[in-house]
């Protein structure tokens, strides 16, 4: 069978490691399209998670006559507010003791498009999960390192941070930044088996 290539538009090394981890062969591609807020400012944190995911894909895909481009963004909610990327330290800990002792939800937003047909394929995947109370010495020793600074909540639940965890609902994957059940059904979507591809190049 003649499988197309699958590109990542993401620079996420957690999307990478995932990935390559599952011995799926990708090539990674770049996205020119900025995000803006403004795009998906009157949509749920769902529908902006999935068309956010959608542009980096789209955008992606228009420098290519074939092959799956892999589009991917998350963020954290708590209560009525969404947690992106803390833009410094004091950010990062304001988010920390929002979150500590309470349930959130983790929105990863998934999509696939296919470059020479350009259809698109989105599918928005939620993960709860739920922190301990944190201390302030947690949260100090945790901005002290280099983990929270590049990840929407000011958390890496694969490092560090799992000690902040006392249990999650839903994909562990998700809360990671790409959960591989739902790319699974989305690569069938697509007419793919997703079995096929590993260790196929």
């Amino acid at each position: 069978m003649n499988l197309p290539q699958l590109y990542l538009a993401s620079k996420s090394p957690r999307r990478q490691e995932i990935l390559a981890g599952l011995k799926i062969p990708f090539k990674l591609i770049d996205s020119p399209y900025e995000e803006k807020f403004s795009d998906v400012a009157d949509l749920e944190p769902e529908e902006q998670a999935a068309k956010l995911a959608g542009l980096k894909a789209f955008h992606a895909s228009s420098t290519l006559n074939k092959g799956l481009v892999i589009g991917a963004d998350t963020i954290v909610v708590q209560g009525n507010s969404i947690l992106g990327k803390p833009a410094d330290r004091v950010e990062a800990e304001r988010m920390l003791n929002a979150l500590s002792g309470r349930r959130h939800r983790v929105v990863t937003g998934l999509a696939l498009v296919d470059a020479e047909g350009l259809r698109t394929y989105s599918h928005a995947e939620v993960t709860y999960v739920y922190f301990r109370e944190l201390s302030a010495k947690d949260i100090k020793t945790y901005l002290d390192t280099d983990e929270p600074y590049d990840k929407a909540g000011a958390y890496g639940i694969q490092g560090h941070a799992g000690l902040f965890v006392e249990k999650i609902e839903g994909c562990y994957f998700n809360v990671v930044g790409f959960p591989v059940v739902a790319f699974e059904k989305m690569m069938q979507m697509a007419g793919y088996d997703l079995v096929d591809f590993m260790g196929s190049r």
